[in-house]
């Protein structure tokens, strides 16, 4: 699978360095752009922020990698952490980074792209970005962890999402909890 890996200076880095933890590099071919704020807020957040070897760091001005052309074929784009300044200018065409201009290849030639913004409480501007994001065939996935899993740890309750992440790409993960169907166990008295 071709993969497009990009961050925004959101906060939220763990969830990207969970996700680059969970994908094989030797498998897939993935490309990350950073932009000018994630390296800085990673760095904030995680102290060491650590990119597998394997994976290919592109600088966010450079417009000459493939992916920024609708005729190079990637499976999938992810932008995690994605702040809502990065919903606001896809949502608006915007395409004057190598970030923002994969992102409008892959909404303008029905690629799957996801969004993972972190960021709360919206606006009602940002709730009209991420409406016209869906609207234009965005995955639209809010870092919300979930806790059916009964997470015992930070990283627990951050792989909820990576997890979700996964799903939506359709990257198998066999640590992933899935939602069993069980009868209820409930017994019945004779009056």
């Amino acid at each position: 699978m071709k993969l497009v890996i990009a961050a925004t200076g959101a906060s939220g880095s763990i969830y990207l360095q969970r996700l680059l933890d969970q994908i094989d590099p030797a498998a897939h071919e993935i490309p990350l752009v950073m932009s000018g704020h994630a390296k800085p807020a990673a760095k904030q957040e995680l102290g060491a922020f650590k990119i597998p070897e394997a994976i290919a760091q592109h600088a966010e001005n450079d417009l000459n990698v493939p992916f920024v052309s609708g005729s190079a074929r990637f499976d999938a784009m992810v932008i995690v952490p994605c702040s809502m300044a990065t919903i606001g200018r896809i949502a608006s065409g915007s395409s004057d980074t190598a970030l923002l201009r994969a992102a409008d290849v892959f909404l303008k030639e029905r690629r799957k792209l996801i969004l993972v913004p972190r960021e709360t409480p919206w606006n009602l501007i940002h709730a009209r970005n991420v409406v016209t994001l869906l609207e234009a065939g965005a995955i639209v996935l809010p870092a919300i962890p979930s806790f059916y899993s009964r997470p015992k740890s930070l990283v627990d309750l951050v792989d909820t999402v990576v997890w979700r992440i996964l799903d939506q790409i359709g990257l198998p993960n066999p640590r992933a909890y899935r939602w069993q169907d069980e009868a209820p166990k409930t017994s019945r008295k004779k009056n």
